[in-house]
C-alpha cells in the first residue's frame, strides 16, 4: 500500500499553479453541448489566473495578504528573547552538481544556511539543520539534506553544525526529531530561519513540541524590477505566488 504522505507532492502539485489552472483551463475547453460557453468562461479564467499569479507584484500581494506579518530577526533581537540557538530548516538539495562532484543545497537551503550562520557569528550561539529527505524526493536517491549541509557548512562557510537531523521528511518531523535532539541538551529557545512563506506553519510545528520559537525569516518579498515588469508573468513572480498557495494549502489540510 502506497503510504499516504508520498501522495501529498502529487496532489499538490495536481492542485497549485500551474497545473491547478492549466487543468482548469483543459476542462472548459474540453466541454461540449450546453455546456460550451461555461467552458470556455471557465478556461479563460483559468489561463487570466495563471498569467496573474505568475505576476510578482501578484505574488507579493498574495503574500502580504494570506501569511501572517513576520519581521526581519537582528543578532540584538534574538539576544533579548534569551535564544539559546539558531535552527536552520531545509529547503531542498540539488541531488546532482556534477561541477562539484557531490550533491549541493539548494537555492532555499542555502539561503537560509547563509543567515542562521551569519546570526550565529553575530551572536555566538550554536547553530542546528533540521532536513533529511522530503516526500517528494524519496525514491530518487537523493542524499540527506542534513548531510550535504553539513559538509557545505564545514567547506563553503567553516563552520560546524552543532545538531543534525538527517532523518525527517516534512515540517512536522523537522520539528519533532530537532526537538528531541535539542531538549535533551536543555535547549528551550530557539530561533527559527526558514522562508517567510513557511515561517507560519514551521513555528507552530516547533512550539508544539514544547519550544520557544523567534522567527528569523528569510526570502522577504519586495518588488525587484521595474513596475512594468512586475506585472508580466515571470519565472520568480509564478514560484512565490505557488509557494504562498501551497502554505495556505497546507495550514488548511492539517486543520
Amino acid at each position: 500500500m502506497i503510504e499516504l504522505s508520498l501522495l501529498k507532492p502529487v496532489l499538490a502539485a495536481l492542485v497549485l499553479p500551474p497545473a491547478g489552472p492549466l487543468l482548469l483551463a483543459a476542462i472548459g475547453l474540453l466541454a461540449r453541448g450546453r455546456l460550451r460557453r461555461a467552458g470556455r468562461a471557465l478556461a479563460l479564467a483559468a489561463l487570466a489566473a495563471l498569467w496573474l499569479l505568475s505576476c510578482h507584484a501578484v505574488a507579493i500581494g498574495l503574500s502580504r495578504t494570506l501569511l501572517p506579518p513576520v519581521e526581519p530577526a537582528t543578532p540584538a533581537w534574538l539576544q533579548a528573547q534569551r535564544v539559546q540557538a539558531i535552527i536552520v530548516l531545509g529547503g531542498g538539495v540539488l541531488p546532482q552538481a556534477p561541477e562539484y562532484g557531490a550533491a549541493q543545497p539548494a537555492a532555499h537551503t542555502l539561503a537560509r544556511l547563509r543567515y542562521g550562520l551569519w546570526l550565529a557569528r553575530r551572536t555566538g550561539l550554536p547553530v542546528g539543520f533540521a532536513g533529511g529527505v522530503g516526500w517528494a524526493a524519496i525514491g530518487i536517491g537523493a542524499a540527506p539534506e542534513g548531510e550535504v549541509v553539513r559538509r557545505s557548512a564545514q567547506d563553503d562557510f567553516g563552520a560546524t553544525l552543532r545538531w543534525v537531523d538527517d532523518q525527517s521528511r516534512d515540517t512536522a518531523e523537522n520539528a519533532r526529531l530537532m526537538g528531541a535532539l535539542l531538549q535533551r541538551d536543555g535547549v528551550q529557545r530557539i530561533a527559527l530561519v526558514t522562508d517567510v512563506w513557511h515561517m507560519p506553519r514551521a513555528a507552530r510545528a516547533f512550539e508544539r513540541v514544547g519550544l520557544a520559537v523567534t522567527p528569523a525569516p528569510t526570502g522577504l518579498a519586495f518588488p525587484g524590477e521595474t513596475p512594468l515588469l512586475e506585472w508580466l508573468p515571470s519565472a520568480h513572480g509564478l514560484s512565490l505566488s505557488r509557494q504562498v498557495l501551497r502554505e495556505v494549502l497546507a495550514r488548511w489540510v492539517a486543520r
